[in-house]
């Protein structure tokens, strides 16, 4: 919980629901000097209803993608609290308007269907997968939840980095806001449209793995029948389950299809793919020699 409008009408409705049955984190990633004030604010309205609350305060990598760093840190910190907290779930305030803004930054990214499904309402926490997150208010506009929260008379936290059109997301926000023929309630419903759309996919992807993969000699055979939208969610699985060296992005992942089209020979992540007539073979990759 940040104490902006957002985590606070979060909390009301929480608190109405199940007073008693959840706990508060707060996360000072030590970025702006009113944080630490900022979090102390938050415990002592929180500690008024009873509400156990903690300050969790991680590290920041201050090179690269600033909020993409803020963003890991705070979910690495967040399911290591759950955890040792014997939490069931992270729950987030995650909103109908960030919903239109990741869907228009991922857009901009020219993302495929997994990426314009955009923030599902119930996920794993990015680096625990046994602890679930829960994003209930999807469904909720950022105006009705700041109605909420004034009409509780509590007086949110300002974060003036809301207002930096430096970062992507700030300035995306403006954009909507000031482009009054775009409704976001409209393009958060395209993305629950097109999550509905990647459910459809990974279950046709679950069949051609069933029928079309079979474990080869040394390595797996796959034989293609499907679309591409679908066959390349099947070499994720095979590079996942043979890679040696990360996760490739979907880009490479691409190619590799396109390879494999064409009849060639290919190496990502450490796994080799050749065509050996109507079969795609996968092995894992001879060790690269060092010098």
């Amino acid at each position: 919980m940040s104490g902006g409008p957002d985590s606070l009408a979060l909390l009301l409705l929480a608190h109405e629901a199940m007073p008693g049955r959840f706990e508060v984190a707060t996360v000072d990633h030590g970025l702006r000097p009113e944080g630490a004030a900022e979090a102390a604010m938050v415990e002592r309205l929180y500690a008024k209803r009873g509400i156990a609350h903690a300050t969790l305060r991680p590290h920041v990598a201050l090179t690269g993608n600033l909020q993409a760093e803020a963003r890991a840190a705070r979910y690495a910190a967040l399911g290591e609290w759950a955890g040792a907290r014997g939490l069931g779930a992270i729950v987030t305030a995650h909103h109908r308007d960030d919903q239109a803004e990741t869907l228009v930054m991922r857009l901009n990214r020219g993302a495929g269907v997994r990426g314009l499904a955009g923030m599902r309402g119930a996920a794993a926490v990015p680096g625990h997968p046994g602890v679930p997150l829960l994003r209930p208010l999807l469904g909720w506009s950022r105006a009705e939840l700041a109605a909420i929260v004034a009409n509780a008379g509590l007086p949110p936290a300002d974060d003036p980095s809301n207002r930096d059109r430096r970062f992507e997301r700030v300035a995306v926000r403006a954009a909507l806001t000031e482009a009054d023929w775009l409704d976001p309630a409209a393009l958060a419903a395209s993305a629950a449209h097109l999550a509905e759309a990647d459910e459809a996919l990974e279950w046709a992807a679950a069949r051609e793995w069933e029928e079309r993969v079979e474990l080869g000699s040394g390595g797996l055979a796959y034989r293609p029948s499907a679309p591409r939208a679908i066959r390349l969610r099947v070499l994720e699985r095979i590079l996942a389950e043979l890679g040696r060296e990360g996760t490739p992005r979907g880009s490479e992942v691409a190619r590799l299809d396109g390879s494999l089209v064409a009849g060639g020979t290919a190496t990502l992540a450490g796994v080799r793919a050749s065509v050996d007539g109507e079969a795609w073979r996968f092995a894992p990759a001879p060790p690269r020699r060092t010098a």
